[in-house]
């Protein structure tokens, strides 16, 4: 399981599966002192280990570097599908 924050890199690795997030070089898990964006990085990376069908997923997060508000994960959601 991967955080990444250069798909093309990440891609050309073979990685077993990956969140990525277009965001700056050194913050895969977000900004300093923003707990609640990381917990949700955290969350869900997790989730897409527990229910990726298969090796070599790379799933696009969609956030955008500080334009996001987060709320904390629903932790009890972490469950295979």
């Amino acid at each position: 399981m991967s955080i990444s924050i250069a798909r093309d890199l990440t891609d050309a690795v073979g990685v077993p599966r990956a969140v990525f997030v277009k965001w700056p070089l050194g913050h895969p898990l977000g900004e300093p002192c923003a707990p609640l964006q990381q917990r949700t990085m955290i969350f869900r990376a997790l989730r897409l280990l527990l229910n990726a069908g298969q090796p070599g997923v790379i799933e696009d997060l969609g956030f955008r570097w500080r334009r996001e508000r987060y709320s904390e994960p629903d932790w009890s959601q972490l469950k295979q599908e």
